[in-house]
């Protein structure tokens, strides 16, 4: 029998007592949503008239609205994807800059990474928008969101990978040390890339917020999936239907990415437990009785 370090096993009272708050929570959830389900039949919120433009093909605006809806969405992922590239570039020159820095300077490399981190998403999308235009920068909407989301996410991605810089071995910028590699050589060469891989499902996850916060592009009136759903719903009326809609996609993208960043968790743990995995005895005797004879 294992026993945890971190807690005490319940007991079979806890337990029957765990089951019975967990029924009990679980029956008044789902008497709320059956009131909610009545409560809106009630006033016709399940109607053809409502849904027909998302789910029946035949209807007249149905084409149209999959066509903004998809438009929308192509928007927003290509707003989430140059977000997470740049995001990725001047996190990790921010990240190398706060772990090499002398601590003569150190300070305002911190405090730039902690002022970025402050600022809201909102105010950092309209100071790019509302800013840059006065200093001559003129740019495509797109390029006014990317970066105000680029600003506070870069930061982010920037103390993820210090930590996990500071996460490996020290070992490992020893060994780089005593071969006569420079300090940027060691954190290129070796520390830089286990980093990575070891901060991978963080990434990745870092990406559901970055495809989330697409949606603030509204305050800049940038096409992304919200504020097309919005318009959509000043035409036809159905704000449930539309927004149950948008909410159901969402979802649908960040539980993928959510399960893309548990798989490759999975894979680097099974690749780190291969790797110090030690030789099977047996082989070891075998060759050390053959190498004998």
């Amino acid at each position: 029998m294992t026993t945890s370090v971190l807690y005490d096993a319940p007991g079979p009272v806890a337990r029957r007592r765990t089951l019975i708050s967990s029924s009990v929570a679980g029956v008044i959830v789902l008497v709320v949503i059956a009131l909610v389900i009545i409560r809106l039949a009630g006033q016709g919120q399940f109607s053809g008239e409502l849904w027909g433009p998302l789910i029946n093909p035949f209807n007249s605006d149905f084409a149209a609205v999959w066509r903004l809806l998809g438009e929308a969405l192509v928007a927003t992922l290509v707003a989430a994807a140059l977000t997470l590239v740049f995001s990725l570039v001047i996190g990790t020159l921010f990240a190398v800059s706060r772990i090499t820095a002398n601590r003569y300077y150190r300070w305002l490399v911190v405090g730039v990474i902690e002022f970025l981190r402050g600022v809201p998403v909102v105010i950092a999308i309209f100071f790019a928008a509302r800013v840059l235009p006065e200093v001559g920068l003129d740019l495509p909407i797109l390029w006014y969101l990317v970066i105000g989301l680029t600003a506070y996410n870069s930061v982010i991605i920037a103390e993820i990978i210090r930590a996990g810089v500071a996460s490996l071995p020290r070992g490992q910028a020893e060994a780089g040390y005593s071969l006569g590699l420079t300090r940027g050589q060691v954190l290129s060469s070796i520390l830089l890339p286990q980093a990575f891989r070891v901060m991978l499902p963080a990434l990745i996850s870092q990406l559901v917020v970055i495809v989330k916060d697409t949606s603030l592009g509204f305050i800049i009136s940038y096409e992304e999936f919200v504020r097309t759903a919005n318009i959509i719903i000043q035409t036809l009326h159905n704000p449930i239907q539309i927004y149950a809609i948008v909410a159901l996609i969402f979802i649908v993208i960040n539980y993928a990415l959510g399960k893309l960043a548990e798989y490759v968790e999975r894979r680097l743990s099974r690749a780190r437990r291969t790797a110090a995995a030690p030789a099977d005895p047996a082989l070891m005797d075998t060759g050390g009785a053959t190498g004998g004879a």
